[in-house]
């Protein structure tokens, strides 16, 4: 029997979560994108440009035909596959094994803007992905507290990718391909684990500002409710 006292959204914030992560790739998907750096770069220092895009392409491949063949989720498969595709292919085109590292580098850069962009607008989009894992609707930017966890929650975000450009770009001009591939690996999934960490932490505080305005209390009633009620107090229809 669960807690009378206990919030049937709170408790079912980490299944969502755990279900989003899942769509993402889950933790396998965060190791997974890091085995073809893992190839890239020693078989780029050993061998050469060309060899490296062939093992990265090969792992990348290798993982896809794993990902598909225990039925795990195919986009962060696919997905995961083009990444390393199109990185494979810049580095081809500036002829460079640093340049395998470019389209990381400016997508975070790209993110750090846009999660910047939507706090300094006061629409934080880590509350826009609560409100949509949860199938909820806006009723949290009335709400000054949960606002103010979702920034918090949202700049923690720009602070990963923001810090992650800033690195890696270094390493970039510096021509230091394997300490770029060093920073991918220890700026991915440690610094996801701890804004991911964080977010959780933000959208408790969030669940419990909405709850105490009494904003969540005012839902609007379901198709079923409506039903019921019509019945209810309809004079002609009478209960059984």
């Amino acid at each position: 029997m669960s807690d009378p006292g206990s919030d049937p959204g709170t408790q079912s914030s980490p299944a969502r979560g755990a279900a989003v992560l899942e769509q993402m790739g889950g933790i396998s998907g965060l190791i997974y994108s890091s085995l073809p750096v893992l190839v890239f770069v020693p078989v780029s220092s050993a061998f050469g440009l060309m060899p490296a895009i062939a093992a990265a392409l090969g792992v990348a491949t290798l993982i896809l035909i794993w990902r598909l063949v225990r039925k795990e989720s195919v986009q962060p498969a696919i997905s995961g596959f083009m990444g390393v595709g199109i990185s494979a292919l810049i580095a081809y085109l500036v002829g460079a094994s640093k340049g395998y590292f470019l389209l990381g580098i400016w997508t975070s850069l790209l993110w750090a803007v846009v999660f910047t962009v939507s706090v300094v607008i006061r629409r934080p989009v880590v509350g826009y992905i609560w409100g949509w894992v949860n199938t909820h609707d806006r009723r949290w930017r009335e709400v000054h507290g949960a606002v103010l966890a979702f920034d918090v929650a949202t700049m923690v975000w720009v602070a990963v990718f923001a810090s992650r450009f800033v690195v890696q770009h270094h390493l970039y001009d510096a021509d230091q391909t394997g300490w770029l591939g060093v920073a991918r690996i220890a700026m991915g999934w440690p610094l996801t684990a701890v804004a991911a960490l964080v977010t959780y932490l933000a959208i408790r505080k969030a669940q419990r500002a909405v709850r105490e305005s009494g904003l969540s209390e005012t839902a609007e009633p379901t198709a079923a409710e409506e039903t019921d009620t019509d019945d209810t107090n309809d004079p002609v229809r009478k209960p059984n």
